[in-house]
């Protein structure tokens, strides 16, 4: 059980409180949510993309599918799915398909899904398939400060 290095010296300086929760390897952010007994709605999904200017993290609820044609219309730009070596230079202490959604620890710009706000506890990546970070919604916010907030998701 291990959180991503960049991640974890994120959380300590922002001086968030944080649980790591082990739960047996998964391969989606929905076998997450079931590993972990927590509902979808609360495990936040990292999607990485892609645009002429660079890389972006696309957030969504796990019950949910980021719908890029809507986030395309929202931010006036061409986007595409991040290719694995893409994500694996960006995100370079986590495994690969286990990425965080705290974009601010990697200097990688955030657009949070509106469908996210107002959770009483939120639930996340750590950086590996068997580790889960739990934080309280207010502290998710925190974290989320700088992110944009749209509606771009769908109920998967």
């Amino acid at each position: 059980m291990t959180i991503a290095r960049k991640l974890q010296e994120y959380l300590d300086r922002a001086g968030v409180r944080y649980d790591a929760v082990a739960h047996p390897r998964t391969a989606t952010a929905s076998e997450n949510a079931e590993a972990a007994h927590v509902p979808g709605d609360c495990v936040a999904k990292t999607v990485v993309v892609h645009h002429e200017e660079g890389y972006a993290l696309a957030v969504v609820p796990a019950s949910r599918r980021v719908d890029l044609a809507a986030l395309q219309e929202k931010l006036r730009r061409r986007l595409g799915l991040a290719s694995e070596k893409d994500i694996d230079a960006l995100f370079d202490d986590c495994d690969a398909g286990a990425v965080p959604p705290v974009g601010a620890a990697y200097g990688v710009p955030t657009l949070l899904d509106e469908s996210l706000a107002g959770q009483d506890e939120v639930w996340f990546e750590g950086g590996d398939h068997r580790t889960l970070v739990h934080v309280s919604g207010e502290d998710f916010e925190r974290l989320m400060k700088d992110a944009r907030r749209e509606s771009f998701s769908y109920h998967a």
